[in-house]
């Protein structure tokens, strides 16, 4: 089914599963309506945890890749299968939209930002935090994160939307998925956005790919209200 991992890369093995199984599919050598075998079986192929071949799984059936049926197993999607969902807005900035930049350092990083960016734990990562105004009205505080191995963003990046941002770079982006939950803004975000003490806010997590799969950036932004629970996927043309 796959190549043999390397457990010395500094890529996630589960990194290397989604890889292999989506060059798989692009190739024709996994075809729509292939079984995949089971996460167990995956798991004692290559001796690795249930949860790390879990996770590859799951990424590439958030991509539209493969599809989960109850009881029967996972499948190498149709390619003429309806396409996820998709809405823009949230990377396309305005004449009237203004990065104010918060901080820019770098950071180690931990676990969660290691799983995100497929880098280790401790890799440099930058990490840009700002202001986006609207006509003069904040709008959101975001918070970006790239790993230093890939880009570093310089003054004129850190003023622009994100998809401006990686075609900067020359690194465009494909897709990326966000996921939306409510809450209650904190003392410095009430005051960042104007808002009253502990008003609600949306808070997104955003996951940015590269056409080959690479994660590129993840993104960390809160606004104003909203209702809770909600996950997008964004296919860029």
């Amino acid at each position: 089914m796959i190549q043999p991992i390397d457990k010395n890369s500094p890529l996630p093995i589960y990194h290397q599963i989604e890889m292999q199984l989506k060059q798989r599919i692009e190739e024709g050598t996994l075809r729509p309506g292939d079984l995949l075998p089971s996460e167990r079986e995956f798991a004692e192929i290559h001796q690795i945890s249930r949860m790390t071949v879990r996770q590859a799984i799951s990424n590439l059936v958030h991509s539209g890749l493969l599809i989960r049926q109850k009881g029967r197993g996972t499948f190498v999607a149709d390619s003429h299968a309806s396409a996820p969902l998709t809405f823009s807005g949230s990377d396309a900035a305005s004449e009237t939209e203004v990065y104010e930049l918060l901080s820019d350092e770098v950071v180690t990083a931990n676990p969660l930002l290691a799983r995100k960016l497929a880098v280790p734990v401790g890799a440099n990562i930058q990490e840009v935090r700002r202001l986006c105004s609207k006509s003069g009205r904040p709008q959101a505080i975001e918070s970006v994160f790239v790993s230093l191995h890939l880009l570093q963003l310089d003054r004129t990046m850190k003023a622009r939307p994100l998809l401006a941002i990686a075609e900067a770079g020359g690194l465009p982006i494909s897709r990326s998925l966000q996921t939306i939950s409510a809450r209650l803004a904190n003392t410095e975000e009430a005051r960042l956005l104007s808002l009253s003490k502990a008003a609600p806010v949306l808070s997104v997590a955003q996951e940015a790919f590269l056409d080959s799969g690479q994660p590129f950036a993840y993104v960390l932004t809160v606004f104003e209200g909203g209702d809770p629970g909600l996950a997008f996927e964004t296919v860029h043309r």
